[in-house]
C-alpha cells in the first residue's frame, strides 16, 4: 500500500502539469484528394462542372440569404496561444484534416470551408448514402444534446442534405468546443458520398449570420469558451506543409508583411479587390468577392470573366471555361489592398483540352448564378498566407515564405 505522502506528490504533480502552458503551435496537416487535372495533365471537365455548379449553389445560397447588394440571381442547375492543424491537400480540389467529436472523442475528417458556417457530419442511420465514412453516433456520446431540430442543406443542382441538430463537444487542434451545434446527415449528396469526398464532412469557418442552424460556428464557439483569446485562424494551402492555424498566425509560413484588407459584409470572408491582371495590363478592376477555402477556382460572372479572357484572345468552351495556348498562359495577379499576387502557373493551369492538344484551360471560371460577386478559391489561395481575424473583421494576404 502506498503512503499518503505518494497521493499527495502525484495530486501535486498533476496539478502542476495542469497549470503549465499548453504550447503555442499544435498541427494538423490538410490533406488532399483528385485534382481538377488528371495525372497524364488533362483537364478534367466532368469534374470540374460538377465543383463549379456545387461551389456556385453554395455561395449564391448564402448571398440571397444574406441580403447581399450583389443582385445574385436564382442558381442555374449547372485560451491558449494558437494551435495548427496539419492540412491535406485533396489535389487541390478540397482541404481537410481532423477533428474529435463527443465523448468518447471519435476522429472525423472535415472539410475546412471559409464559405460555410455550420460543422455537419454523417449520421449513425445515414444508410448507403454515407458508406465509406465515419458515422457520427449522439448515442454513443454522452455530451451529445438532441435540440430537436432538423436542417436541410439545399443546393441550386437540386441536391439535398437533410439531418438533426445536436450539441456536443467538438475539439480542433487541441483546442475544446462545448456545447457545439452541428448537423448530423441523414443522407448525402452525391458530392459528399465517399467516392468524391474523402473527408467525411464540413466544418464551416464563415460568420454566424450564415449558418443554417443559426448557431456559432465552432471558431466562435472557442472564443466564447474562453478557449481562445484572437478570434483569427489563418490558412497555408500548398504541395507541402499546409496548416491551419487557429488562434494567431504562424509567421515563418510567409514573407513581408501581411495586407489587411475589411469585410465588406459578414456572413461570408466577403472582400472588395482592386484589380486582376493579365501580362502587366489590368484586365478587371475593382471587384467585390468572397474568399472561400471550399472553392478550388477563381469564379466570375459570365460578362466579367468573358471580359478578361478577350483581353487574351482565348476561346470560350461554352460551359464557363477558356483555353489558351499551353506556350502562351498569361502571368496573372491579383491586387488586393493596393498589393500585387502573383498566381503561379501551376495554380492557374488546370491542364490540355482536349487531351493530348496544345490548348490549356484556365482556373477563372464563369457562372450564372453569383450576380457580380466573384469568388476567390484555391487558385489563388495556394499562392499566399491567408489570415481571418474575426475580431477586426478583416482578411490578411502575404506571399508565402
Amino acid at each position: 500500500m502506498f503512503p499518503l505522502s505518494h497521493f499527495v506528490l502525484v495530486a501535486t504533480l498533476t496539478a502542476l502539469v495542469a497549470a503549465l502552458p499548453h504550447p503555442s503551435f499544435l498541427s494538423i496537416p490538410l490533406r488532399r484528394r483528385a485534382s481538377l487535372t488528371a495525372a497524364d495533365g488533362a483537364f478534367d471537365l466532368d469534374k470540374a462542372l460538377s465543383h463549379l455548379a456545387f461551389s456556385e449553389s453554395k455561395i449564391s445560397a448564402g448571398l440571397r440569404a444574406l441580403g447581399s447588394e450583389s443582385d445574385t440571381p436564382t442558381v442555374q442547375p449547372t485560451r491558449r496561444d494558437t494551435g495548427s492543424v496539419p492540412l491535406t491537400d485533396a489535389s487541390n480540389v478540397m482541404w481537410y484534416g481532423s477533428i474529435s467529436v463527443g465523448t468518447p472523442a471519435v476522429d472525423f475528417l472535415v472539410d475546412f470551408d471559409t464559405g460555410s458556417s455550420d460543422l455537419v457530419l454523417p449520421a449513425s442511420d445515414c444508410g448507403s448514402t454515407c458508406s465509406g465514412h465515419t458515422l457520427y453516433n449522439p448515442n454513443a456520446s454522452s455530451t451529445a444534446v438532441d435540440l430537436g431540430k432538423t436542417f436541410v442543406l439545399s443546393y441550386g443542382d437540386g441536391s439535398s442534405i437533410p439531418g438533426e441538430q445536436y450539441t456536443d463537444t467538438v475539439t480542433i487542434a487541441g483546442y475544446t468546443a462545448t456545447n457545439q451545434t452541428l448537423g448530423a446527415a441523414t443522407q448525402y449528396s452525391s458530392s459528399l458520398q465517399s467516392s468524391n469526398f474523402p473527408a467525411d464532412g464540413l466544418m464551416g469557418m464563415a460568420f454566424e449570420s450564415l449558418s443554417i442552424y443559426g448557431a456559432n460556428p465552432v471558431i466562435q464557439t472557442l472564443v466564447n469558451n474562453n478557449v481562445i483569446s484572437d478570434p483569427v485562424f489563418a490558412f497555408k494551402l500548398a504541395s507541402s506543409g499546409s496548416e491551419l492555424r487557429i488562434g494567431g498566425i504562424n509567421s515563418a509560413l510567409y514573407s513581408g508583411s501581411l495586407t489587411y484588407t475589411p469585410v465588406t459584409q459578414q456572413g461570408y470572408w466577403q472582400i472588395s479587390g482592386d484589380s486582376i491582371s493579365a501580362n502587366g495590363n489590368v484586365a478587371l478592376s475593382s471587384f467585390s468577392a468572397v474568399v472561400d477555402t471550399g472553392t478550388t477556382l477563381i469564379i466570375g460572372d459570365l460578362d466579367t470573366v468573358g471580359q478578361f479572357y478577350s483581353s487574351l484572345n482565348a476561346t470560350d468552351l461554352g460551359n464557363g471555361f477558356y483555353t489558351l495556348g499551353c506556350d502562351s498562359m498569361p502571368s496573372i495577379s491579383i491586387t488586393i489592398g493596393g498589393t500585387a499576387f502573383p498566381l503561379s502557373a501551376t495554380t492557374f493551369n488546370l491542364g490540355t483540352y482536349p487531351t493530348g492538344s496544345s490548348q490549356c484551360v484556365g482556373a477563372i471560371a464563369a457562372t450564372g448564378g453569383l450576380g457580380n460577386t466573384m469568388v476567390l478559391g484555391d487558385t489563388f489561395l495556394r499562392n499566399v498566407y491567408a489570415v481571418f481575424d474575426m475580431g477586426q473583421s478583416r482578411v490578411g494576404f502575404a506571399d508565402l515564405a
